[in-house]
């Protein structure tokens, strides 16, 4: 307590002034440098809110928070271009694969803009930058001996003349019988595949069943890599910040043994392989995309290297240069299937290029985000889209609250309409709103507009020492990368207005009319300070807090200590509510209104199956729940019959007796 206060008697004199950073943003010796990237989200669609916040949004609250800290802070990210997925949604809309990356390149920023995603440089891998280093990452595989070449059995379609890579082919899982896996993935068990062990596949153009047949492509060594790779997940997961999810998945891959692993497509939309005979592939997209972060660095400044190759920098652990990658899509297994990428084949990729890289040295991943009883998903047009959000008129601070409340972070969690307009009524209007509007209003209503003196009795002195100890745990745990909210600090200022009574205490004598300044000033202190801790989950909201407290940004910075910045006798602004209340009727309304017919779908970048009808009618994905429910009964009712054999053996009955009266059980029911 006694540092707290001379800390807080201190305040006044060492006042925090915000940090600009000069353009272009690059590594400083002897400062923590942070490169953030975040997954680079697929061009193929309107992103939804899974995306959003298993990727941009998670990232873009790290950063805000590291440039609060006055770290020397990078954040890029940027639209993955190549693949079968853009040659797929190219054919769906008869436009170009250029076109498409066009056309949604600028949905996906209009997107983000409107989320208030603040990228230093947002970019994308259909760049010539993208090339030069991708081609030249290859041949320094090449020429050490990393790669190697195999015959890989695909599946062709004769009338298409093509071979079907990926998510040109579908058909029946062969796990889990799903009927509508893909040639690289079942979104339904969630396991990786090869097209040529689908059960009736089928020619994702035509519809044509493709035959089996022969092709040359090139692998990454896996195997001889091994070693050094294991040696940078030990050092990196102990000395960075790795969540647990991202750990288990990459030590479960190494674990197994690493192979070699395929890098070369038969497709025509990507980067070009560069060896001959291989030069009508492109590189597989996972292998070619991570390299966009580098290539969108190089577009963001040609000096670049000083962020992804400066092993000489001799700075200390605490100050080093590190790449960040806040990753996990949680769209299906797609997300999930990206950790193995960023942690084993990526670092794999740039270790054996022996080209001095720099190495990422913190991850986090986050597991789903479903939407009510279902799942994300952007070819099926479930769930809230990006434009969704924006349409239904509630502000975009009020989504990234939501999203980031909800953030799934060491699980899955669900997005849900009546649980959305609950949170915004309670947490953010009934508490954190109300905290801020009640402290402010007392000031202007009773002091003329002016912060009061404050003397501090024990009561404030232990309440300082109470948000000290909240602010030490919000930046412990958005170093580690946890996106928690700050809403605890509102619900102890609520507590700390309504023990004291000010509204009682201005009308008394003179000593209880002081003691109401006192409690109304360090009220109005903390209304300041959590304008600053909330800025990177709701700037808009930061923003108008600091318009009604009358400062500006230049104390945007989070100390170690609360302080009261907001001296006596400054004067603030009018106060006015932050926050509106949702009436929970209209959670129904806004369920129906983000779902489209086939028609309008289409119109606006999404692609709705026939399996999908409207929301409101009650229909949508029945097919697909019945069919669920209708395997778990067969599953549980085999489960049930093997129990029943073993009771009848252990009774010393004749099972094939049995057998035949379960069979005439089993007919009279269906009958």
């Amino acid at each position: 307590m006694d540092e707290a206060v001379k800390i807080w008697n201190n305040g006044s004199k060492n006042r925090p002034k915000t940090r600009r950073l000069a353009d272009p943003i690059l590594p400083i010796a002897g400062e923590k440098n942070i490169l953030i990237t975040s997954a680079l989200p697929y061009v193929n669609n309107v992103p939804h809110l899974g995306n959003i916040i298993g990727c941009v949004l998670s990232a873009d609250v790290f950063a805000r928070f590291c440039r609060l800290r006055q770290y020397n802070t990078l954040y890029i990210c940027g639209t993955d271009e190549y693949g079968t997925a853009t040659e797929t949604k190219a054919l769906e809309e008869g436009l170009t694969p250029q076109q498409i990356c066009d056309k949604y390149f600028k949905l996906h920023k209009e997107v983000y803009d409107w989320f208030k995603i603040k990228f230093d440089y947002f970019g994308r891998t259909t760049t010539q930058e993208q090339t030069e280093i991708a081609q030249d990452i290859f041949w320094r595989l090449h020429k050490r001996d990393h790669l190697v070449e195999d015959t890989l059995e695909q599946l062709q379609c004769t009338e298409c003349k093509r071979f079907l890579a990926d998510r040109f082919v579908e058909g029946i899982c062969p796990l889990c019988n799903y009927e509508d896996a893909r040639g690289d993935q079942c979104d339904a068990c969630g396991k990786l595949i090869n097209a040529i062990e689908l059960k009736k596949p089928r020619c994702k153009v035509c519809g044509g069943t493709p035959k089996v047949r022969s092709s040359k492509h090139l692998f990454l060594n896996l195997t001889k890599l091994e070693p050094s790779l294991k040696s940078w997940v030990d050092k990196s997961s102990s000395e960075g910040t790795w969540s647990s999810n991202a750990q288990h998945i990459t030590q479960a891959w190494v674990q197994e043994g690493l192979k070699p692993r395929c890098i070369t497509r038969d497709l025509k939309w990507g980067t070009q392989v560069p060896l001959e005979g291989y030069t009508d592939k492109v590189f597989y997209v996972w292998f070619d995309a991570p390299i966009g972060y580098l290539s969108i660095t190089a577009n963001y400044t040609k000096e670049w290297e000083k962020w992804w190759k400066n092993p000489e920098q001799k700075i200390s652990r605490r100050s080093r240069s590190f790449h960040l990658c806040i990753l996990g899509l949680p769209l299906s297994v797609h997300g999930k299937r990206q950790r193995p990428f960023h942690t084993v084949v990526f670092p794999c990729t740039l270790i054996g290029a022996d080209d001095n890289f720099s190495l990422l040295n913190s991850i986090s991943a986050t597991e789903y985000l479903n939407y009510e009883d279902d799942k994300f998903s952007k070819s099926r047009g479930v769930g809230v889209f990006g434009d969704d959000a924006a349409e239904t008129g509630i502000p975009a601070d009020i989504w990234r609250f939501y999203l980031l409340y909800i953030r799934p972070e060491n699980q899955d969690s669900a997005f849900s309409w009546s649980d959305f307009i609950m949170k915004n009524n309670t947490e953010l209007l009934n508490n954190f709103g109300n905290f801020v509007n009640r402290a402010l209003m007392f000031v202007h209503n009773n002091y003329g507009g002016e912060i009061p003196a404050m003397e501090l009795t024990e009561e404030d002195k232990n309440f300082i020492v109470l948000i000290n100890k909240e602010l030490k745990t919000y930046i412990d745990d958005l170093e580690k990368m946890r996106l928690k909210d700050v809403l605890n600090m509102s619900k102890y200022g609520n507590q700390y207005i309504q023990s004291n009574k000010p509204w009682v205490l201005v009308k008394g004598s003179e000593a209880e009319r002081s003691r109401a300044g006192t409690v109304l000033g360090v009220a109005s202190n903390l209304s300041w300070l959590l304008s600053v801790l909330i800025h990177p989950y709701m700037p808009g909201v930061s923003e108008d807090i600091q318009r009604q407290l009358q400062v500006t940004d230049e104390g945007n910075v989070i100390l170690d200590n609360f302080i009261p910045y907001l001296q006596p006798g400054h004067k603030i602004g009018t106060p006015e509510p932050l926050f509106e209340k949702i009436d929970p009727s209209v959670a129904d309304q806004f369920a129906r209104e983000v779902w489209w017919d086939q028609t309008e779908a289409a119109s606006r970048g999404r692609q709705i199956d026939g399996r999908c009808g409207n929301v409101a009618s009650g229909d949508y994905q029945t097919g697909d729940k019945v069919r669920k429910l209708k395997e778990t009964v067969d599953a549980e009712e085999a489960i049930l019959l093997a129990l029943k054999k073993k009771l009848v053996v252990a009774e010393g009955k004749d099972p094939k007796k049995q057998d035949s009266s379960s069979e005439g059980e089993k007919k009279g029911q269906k009958e």
